[in-house]
């Protein structure tokens, strides 16, 4: 018997047999509407989009694509929101009414649970949340498009349940070439979608964490209060911004009523972390809403959900962590409660990984692109955090650029901590110490 893989490095792999598979029956006539032909690129790209749950594509979801096309673009990125090893651990539940320890051990990794006997729980708790978010949203959906726009109960069902899936994964795949902007004003549409966005992007552990101790708060784990309360801080912070720089804004808030200028900019703020639909037109943003834009969609979701970005709790890790150290206290502490020295060399090496992902990419579109730099730098922190809001120059991007893209969705997904551990193998301790020495900083 060979040797086992290390989990995160099956994790990786699981994501790119998942792309390939896409690629191949996005490739066959039948998924394709006949108006354009796919090329391998465009197959390609839309899989590594569908199941890194981010949104960008090169051609419309709607016209392009037959139904079989768009049945197995869903499909996709129901697979990469729900977790590959997630997957994985409820088929041998249901099957085997029991875990084997590697199986644990892989789903650990995709669910971020704290231990191995969380497995089991994390696992069902994230079908429950899955089917029972996507299923309530599909039925306002579908409701309200059939009977407010007119539609044909079978269209409308079918675009309630593809956005419905959509949105709980925080894919931003819509079927209108203008994604969400007909529904500008249409609290019943994007409020719900709103929802759906924010319960599956906010992270797993968290619900498993809530559920356990609903009546406790005080008691809630340290991970659950940080993203809680970096949820909300985001949120409403993002729409204050843009309230701001867009209350007069022509082109976007500017002809609405108060209760429009409220809806679209809430909406503006949680799809942006990170998923990806769009009620205002991205391209006719405020530079200063695009620089916003850069910050929410490299901070992104919760960990272990269907979000994406360097996640909630790592940029909250950092903010306390300079905390501290501008008041020169030795420990970094929150909610009564010391964060350990790993967790911190983490959350530190999520942000450098992602930033220098973030800067190659940048420079490497650069180089094949007369594109404007702020363009290039919103489509670059899109892909990574997988958000998928665009200006609109993913298909003017040349090859090189559009494969750039597929290779920051892809390991915005896979996580860069998961992705560097799949490829070091391990963690081996040193039984030796060096004498410790301060170097100058700043």
């Amino acid at each position: 018997m060979g040797k086992l893989l290390h989990p995160t490095r099956t994790v990786a792999l699981a994501f790119l047999l998942a792309i390939l598979v896409g690629t191949g029956l996005l490739m066959t006539p039948m998924a394709s509407s006949g108006i354009a032909p796919t090329t391998w690129l465009t197959a390609f790209f839309t899989a590594v989009s569908a199941v890194c749950v981010t949104g960008l594509v090169v051609v419309d979801t709607g016209t392009h694509w037959s139904m079989f096309g768009q049945v197995t673009i869903m499909l996709l990125f129901q697979i990469g929101g729900f977790g590959m090893m997630t997957a994985a651990t409820l088929l041998g539940l249901m099957v085997n009414r029991s875990l084997r320890l590697r199986t644990r051990l892989i789903t650990q990794v995709e669910t971020h649970s704290i231990g191995l006997g969380d497995v089991s729980g994390v696992a069902r708790m994230v079908l429950l949340v899955t089917l029972l978010a996507e299923l309530l949203l599909a039925l306002v959906l579908t409701a309200r498009f059939a009977w407010t726009y007119d539609m044909a109960w079978p269209q409308a069902v079918w675009y309630g349940v593809f956005h419905s899936v959509s949105a709980f994964n925080n894919a931003g795949f819509a079927l209108h070439a203008d994604g969400l902007m007909r529904y500008g004003t249409d609290a019943w549409i994007l409020l719900p979608i709103a929802l759906a966005i924010v319960v599956g992007g906010i992270g797993f552990p968290v619900f498993h964490d809530i559920r356990a101790r609903l009546n406790d708060p005080r008691h809630w784990s340290l991970h659950t209060k940080l993203t809680l309360t970096g949820t909300v801080a985001l949120l409403l912070a993002g729409t204050a911004v843009l309230l701001f720089f867009e209350w007069s804004n022509p082109r976007t808030l500017g002809p609405m009523d108060l209760g429009g200028k409220l809806l679209s900019a809430t909406f503006a703020s949680v799809s942006a972390r990170t998923a990806g639909f769009n009620s205002l037109d991205i391209a006719a943003l405020t530079h200063e809403s695009w620089a916003l834009h850069y910050f929410l969609m490299f901070v992104g979701g919760g960990s272990a959900g269907t979000a994406g970005g360097v996640k909630v709790g790592t940029f909250l890790i950092l903010v306390l962590l300079v905390y501290a150290e501008i008041r020169g206290r030795s420990d970094c502490e929150a909610f009564g409660r010391r964060i350990s020295d790993s967790a911190q060399r983490q959350a530190i090496t999520v942000l450098v990984l992602g930033s220098s992902m973030v800067v190659l990419g940048t420079l490497v579109i650069l180089r094949g692109t007369d594109l404007p730099t702020d363009q290039v730098i919103f489509e670059v922190i899109s892909a990574f955090g997988t958000v998928g809001l665009s200006t609109g120059i993913t298909a003017e991007l040349p090859p090189s650029g559009q494969l750039m893209l597929t290779l920051l969705m892809y390991v915005g997904r896979v996580g860069t901590i998961t992705l560097a551990a799949s490829l070091a193998m391990g963690h081996i301790r040193a039984a030796y110490r060096y004498p410790e020495e301060h170097p100058i900083v700043g």
